[in-house]
Formats: structure tokens, C-alpha cells, sequence
């Protein structure tokens, strides 16, 4: 595979998505959000690996028909997620119906990218080997949320991330929200927990706080990044998986934290506003960073 500017690797899912307005089915998970996301920007080079079963070929059959880049590692089954939402978009229920096969360091070994962004649902999707390797070929981006899941009779339980010692000396990109980085921390001041994923060899931590922004820290520097307020609340179902497409994307292309961060908020509210993956251009982020009413983290 040839050297790319970013690559994104995870499983695409069926989700059922139930919400007090309507229940819609829908293809779903990281390397869904981001590569729909990503599509929209066409001044890089990108390319996605995921993993489905053939059931669900017709979803990178339509990948590929909007230009993008897609490899596919046979599995037996797809992801099949059901997220259910109240009220209020930042909390959620989950049920997995059915797992994918995790992804394996023979499929993986020739991958190299300047940022590979490993979209993790599961516990067992990418191996502590898989990680080691992956970090040799570029910098290595995780949404720690997988990590952080384990199924056990179809309902997902929030758990540690046993290897996670060994692991975040490997990676460059970790993003969590306020919940996640308690359990991999034990810390619930976001200066704090951020603190100690630095110090664990995380270079640039991203902790999302859903309707009341975000925090970068990068060892010197905690970037108080606004929430764009959206002017509806339709989805919140990608809305991370948007959030880190924006930053990967405007990082890959030499933006500063700032900036970056700025970027993936307001593409993240853009998100929210509709069901289904970011839709959408440039133009249209940066408006919303201009006109958007913001809301700045407390921290």
C-alpha cells in the first residue's frame, strides 16, 4: 500500500438508531462516519480498510462509487449496533447483536500512512501487535471508546482497557469523552485525566465534553476548544467519529492544535443538525465557526 496522508481502519456496522423522534437503520461506525465525512474534502489522499461480512458489500460498493479509496478484510459477520437516545443527545444506550472479526496483523502489514486512525468498537478489534506494528508505518490516532466496550450476551459493558500501559507509549492521537477518560484515568478534572494520558505517552489528547465543547492538551497547553451551538439537535450518533475526522483532516494538512480542534468542533455541529454522516464543505464549517453561537469548556 502506498504511503498515504491519512487512512482510517475499523468496522463499518448496521446501527438502528432509536431516538424519542423516529428509529432509523442505517450503515454506522467510525470508518463509516469518517470516510462519508472525509469525502467531502477532496485535497487529500485518503484511503479506508474495513471489515464486513458479504451481506453488507453493497455499503462499499457505494463508498467506492463516491470516490473512495476502500479495502475490505473478509469477515464472517458485520458490527450490528443498536444505539438508543433520550432526550438528551449526550447519553445513549447500547446492544450488539452481532461482532465482526477482528482485524489481523497479516491484512494490516504493509498499511503506511502519515496519520492512521484506528476507529475502535470493540475490546479485540486491533490486537496490542497490531498497534505495535501500525506505529512503525505512521502516527497512530484511537478513539479510546472500544477499547473501553466488551459484549456479553448482546449488552455492551463498560470495562478498563487492560493493555492500555503498554499501549498509549504507541499513540500519537487519543480522543475520549469526560466518561472515558475517568476510566482509563481514575480522574474526572479534565486537567488532570489529561495530564495522566500524556504522561502514558499520549502526544495530543482530545477529550470531548459533548454540548459543552472540547480540551486538547499536547504536555504544554490545554487548547479550550468551543462547542458550536447547532440549530437542531437532530443526531448525535457520529458525532465523535466527525469530530475526529475535522482534527485528523486539518492536522494531516499542517493546521496547528487550534485550529484543528476550531475545525472539528464546528464540524461536529454541522453533524448533529441531520441523521445519518457529515454532508457538507469547508465553506460550510467555517461559517459555522463565524456565526455559530459558542460555548467554551469549563475546566
Amino acid at each position: 500500500m502506498k504511503t498515504r496522508e491519512l487512512c482510517c481502519i475499523g468496522h463499518i456496522t448496521l446501527d438502528k438508531v432509536v431516538t424519542p423522534q423516529k428509529t432509523v437503520n442505517m450503515p454506522g461506525g467510525t470508518a463509516y462516519y469518517f470516510s462519508q465525512a472525509i469525502r467531502y474534502f477532496d485535497d487529500i489522499d485518503f484511503a479506508l480498510i474495513t471489515a464486513i461480512g458479504a451481506s453488507e458489500s453493497g455499503v462499499v460498493d457505494d463508498l467506492r462509487a463516491a470516490s473512495i479509496d476502500v479495502s475490505v478484510m473478509p469477515s464472517r459477520h458485520s458490527v450490528c449496533f443498536e444505539n438508543i437516545y433520550g432526550e438528551n443527545q449526550d447519553n445513549r444506550t447500547q446492544r450488539v447483536s452481532a461482532k465482526a472479526d477482528p482485524f489481523t496483523l497479516d491484512y494490516l502489514a504493509d498499511v503506511n500512512a502519515s496519520i492512521i486512525h484506528l476507529g475502535s468498537l470493540l475490546a479485540d478489534d486491533f490486537s496490542l501487535d497490531v498497534l505495535k506494528h501500525l506505529s512503525q508505518n505512521g502516527l497512530i490516532s484511537i478513539d479510546v471508546q472500544g477499547y473501553l466496550r466488551e459484549v456479553r450476551d448482546e449488552n455492551v459493558y463498560a470495562i478498563d482497557w487492560a493493555d492500555k500501559a503498554e499501549a498509549l507509549q504507541y499513540i500519537h492521537f487519543l480522543k475520549a469523552n469526560e466518561h472515558e477518560m475517568e476510566v482509563l484515568t481514575g480522574y474526572s478534572d479534565i486537567k488532570s485525566a489529561a495530564r495522566q494520558l500524556y504522561d502514558w505517552g499520549v502526544k495530543e489528547v482530545l477529550i470531548t465534553l459533548g454540548s459543552m465543547g472540547s480540551v486538547i492538551y499536547d504536555g504544554k497547553t490545554y487548547y479550550q476548544i468551543p462547542a458550536y451551538q447547532p440549530k437542531e439537535t437532530v443526531d448525535a450518533t457520529g458525532c465523535g467519529d466527525t469530530y475526529v475526522t475535522g482534527y485528523l483532516y486539518k492536522r494531516a494538512k499542517g493546521a496547528d492544535i487550534n485550529e484543528a480542534g476550531h475545525f472539528a468542533a464546528a464540524m461536529s455541529t454541522l453533524k448533529l443538525e441531520r441523521s445519518g454522516p457529515f454532508k457538507g464543505t469547508k465553506e460550510d464549517v467555517i461559517h459555522c465557526m463565524e456565526t455559530a453561537e459558542k460555548r467554551l469548556p469549563v475546566i
